[in-house]
């Protein structure tokens, strides 16, 4: 085949493929962008809370305006899950550090032992273990028993049953749940496009499901509209 019959079935191809290409992107490419799932019944938020942090500031909605922010439970005296939940979570953050408007939070199950100064020394001595935890996007919070374990049913998540037979004294969740900045629980697919719902604190491959999931949640708000064309 001469170089000149290759050149038109070149111009040709691009004249049967383009065309097509540039009406979808133009009159579809907007509605197929991958979104998270919304997660809960219709209209489903975190209500309103307030809690002390570490440093003894108060952390609430106003705290987490216009970011998005991942949630878990954990109690500074848990000998098993805990600690793997909050490395992991250290691993998410430290992973997705240089993105603006992204924030963690971290509910004690056991406000009786865990004032401000136990969850800061808590936090410190994970830091010695070469666990980079950064505070300044990072909330430990504690507060009234009956707000935080009532919040939990927002996060769809178990928190608060004390249990003399469980490590620890208190059975609660290893979920770490996404949420966005209009407050509802977001969450991807896994493999078999199955609803994720939460992600396992306890799981490294569901800690990379996590922080691809931040970062398509983040594109949804980055995402540009037709009238910004």
């Amino acid at each position: 085949m001469s170089k000149k019959n290759l050149n038109i079935i070149l111009i040709l191809s691009l004249l049967l493929v383009v065309p097509p290409l540039v009406y979808f992107y133009v009159t579809k490419g907007f509605n197929n962008f991958i979104k998270l799932e919304v997660i809960g019944v219709e209209n489903h938020k975190i209500p309103d809370f307030s809690f002390i942090n570490q440093n003894n500031e108060v952390v609430n909605q106003d705290t987490m305006l216009g970011n998005i922010y991942v949630a878990n439970f954990f109690f500074t005296n848990c000998p098993t899950i805990c600690p793997v939940m909050i490395k992991n979570m250290a691993y998410v953050q430290k992973k997705l550090s240089m993105y603006p408007h992204l924030r963690f939070i971290s509910h004690t199950v056991d406000p009786q032992r865990d004032k401000p100064e136990v969850m800061l020394s808590f936090v410190q001595k994970m830091q010695k273990k070469n666990i980079n935890i950064d505070l300044k996007n990072w909330d430990f919070v504690c507060g009234n028993n009956n707000d935080l374990y009532n919040i939990a049913k927002y996060y769809l998540v178990s928190a608060g049953a004390e249990d003399s037979l469980a490590p620890g004294g208190f059975i609660h969740s290893e979920y770490l749940v996404l949420i966005d900045k209009e407050g509802r629980i977001r969450a991807g697919r896994d493999k078999n496009n199955q609803i994720v719902g939460a992600y396992i604190g306890t799981e490294e491959s569901q800690m990379k499901d996590l922080i691809n999931d931040i970062k398509v949640l983040m594109a949804e708000y980055n995402r540009p509209t037709k009238k910004q064309k």
